[in-house]
């Protein structure tokens, strides 16, 4: 009888219950990689991929493949491909984006803080209508610009005071706005106190001639009438009025006062048959031959302004004619809300086409030097900087940081960041800083999005082998 090993008996088929285990542990780690997961398993896989790459693959640099090349629709930045071809949205060609860490052809230029460099096309440039400008070469500063407004000279302002009760018997000035001459009559008036000054001036005139007749003293009778005729005298009588009364000897019932100066009626408060007392105001003239612009200065201007300087006035009234004058008085006070000073400039107004509250441009002229300026409106303000775009050829448009000088209104002068002879944008430019933005926040997203994952968050558990057979459940 032969020896033999008997068969084993066949292994049992695994458990149910250790396959549901194994099942559930598969599902869990579904779970988890499609909740939140994803990233870090792709991650394992490339490291995967890694580790089982061939020597010479792993052993070849980086830095030897070329960067892919990523295609922006010129007018949706947000639409970035892989390959040419068309916006979705508007349809235009997508072009090759530019590197965003230094302008092309100008790599010594230091880069904006939240801006980056733009490429537009031709087309795209004459639909937003974009322009430049030359950096240029030439006279800086010495001019300074600022609005005016036209007022009264207040040392050219007469009020005729009435300086005793009357009676207004007739009105010659009869309306407000009326030009007048000096010594043109105004009014009439009827006042007994008059009346009798007058009596006492004839009185003094006929003593003075009766004591010269006696022998009598002379001297006394020219008291008399000097003390009379300078009563009348303080009343405003004119000379005129005087001088008829020594001739004729006869006192008038009215007496007519007349224009101190040569101007216009600014105000009339008198109608005829009215009664004025003592101290009333009927008339008040200016003389308008010379007029005040006062203009409103900056702070930061203040030091270039002097009394004496030359001024220069325009009107939107007198759009071809420029009106000279010179800096007359500076107030002492800075207005604390607006944070300027008011400046009084004096212009002569012989014709009278200078009207009080007209306003204007106003010219104050210095001593100009030689310097860089470009136009005012290629200047975008930043909050802290000051920043132009300046044009590099091909439809490629840097942002560069400048520091500015003086500004005459149209044109400021640049004391640093440009060169003579750069083009700057001066149209559009508020929306190519927007496209830079918005490049520059698109940078910096793929930068982000192409790092490394956060070493905070835990890489999912590689998942537990199948239990071996040939062993009992648990």
């Amino acid at each position: 009888m032969s020896l033999e090993t008997p068969p084993l008996p066949p292994s049992p088929p695994p458990s149910r219950r250790h396959f549901g285990a194994a099942a559930l542990a598969a599902t869990a780690l579904a779970s988890a990689v499609l909740g939140g997961g994803a990233v870090h398993l792709l991650a394992h896989r490339d490291e995967a991929h890694e580790a089982h790459a061939p020597a010479t693959a792993a052993t070849t640099p980086a830095a030897s493949e070329p960067a892919a090349t990523k295609y922006q629709c010129p007018m949706h930045p947000s639409v970035v491909q892989d390959q040419p071809g068309k916006c979705p949205i508007c349809g235009m060609d997508l072009v090759p984006m530019t590197p965003t860490s230094a302008a092309p052809g100008d790599p010594g230029t230091p880069a904006v803080e939240g801006l980056a460099p733009v490429t537009i096309d031709p087309s795209r440039q004459q639909l937003i209508g974009l322009r430049t400008a030359p950096v240029t070469e030439g006279k800086v500063g010495g001019t300074w610009r600022t609005n005016g407004r036209v007022a009264m000279d207040e040392t050219r302002v007469r009020r005729v005071t009435l300086k005793v009760p009357a009676f207004v018997e007739r009105v010659y000035a009869d309306f407000t706005g009326k030009p007048v001459q000096r010594g043109e009559p105004l009014f009439s008036v009827y006042s007994p106190e008059l009346l009798a000054a007058q009596e006492e001036y004839l009185l003094a005139l006929r003593t003075r001639q009766a004591l010269g007749q006696t022998g009598g003293m002379s001297a006394d009778g020219d008291a008399l009438v000097a003390a009379a005729r300078r009563k009348l005298q303080l009343w405003d009588v004119p000379a005129a009025t005087l001088e008829r009364l020594a001739e004729t000897g006869e006192a008038t019932r009215s007496l007519t006062l007349v224009s101190p100066i040569s101007g216009v009626i600014t105000k009339k408060d008198v109608v005829e048959g009215a009664r004025l007392e003592v101290g009333a105001t009927p008339y008040e003239i200016v003389d308008l031959s010379r007029v005040w612009v006062l203009a409103d200065v900056y702070e930061s201007e203040l030091r270039h302004v002097k009394v004496g300087m030359t001024a220069t006035l325009q009107l939107k009234a007198f759009p071809h004619r420029v009106f000279a004058g010179k800096v007359a008085f500076l107030d002492p006070v800075l207005d604390p809300a607006t944070r300027t000073v008011k400046v009084r400039l004096e212009f002569p107004n012989p014709d009278g086409d200078l009207r009080p509250e007209m306003f204007g441009e106003v010219v104050l002229r210095g001593t100009a030097r030689e310097g860089l300026k470009i136009p005012s409106d290629a200047v975008v303000p930043t909050g802290t900087t000051q920043v132009v775009f300046v044009a590099l050829g091909e439809g490629r448009f840097q942002p560069r940081e400048v520091r500015l000088g003086e500004s005459d209104g149209k044109s400021v002068e640049v004391t640093s960041g440009l060169k003579a002879g750069e083009q700057v944008v001066t149209g559009a430019n508020f929306l190519v800083d927007s496209e830079s933005r918005l490049r520059a926040s698109l940078a910096a997203l793929a930068a982000s999005s192409s790092g490394s994952a956060p070493a905070s968050a835990p890489s999912a558990p590689p998942p537990e082998p199948p239990a071996a057979s040939g062993h009992g459940g648990h």
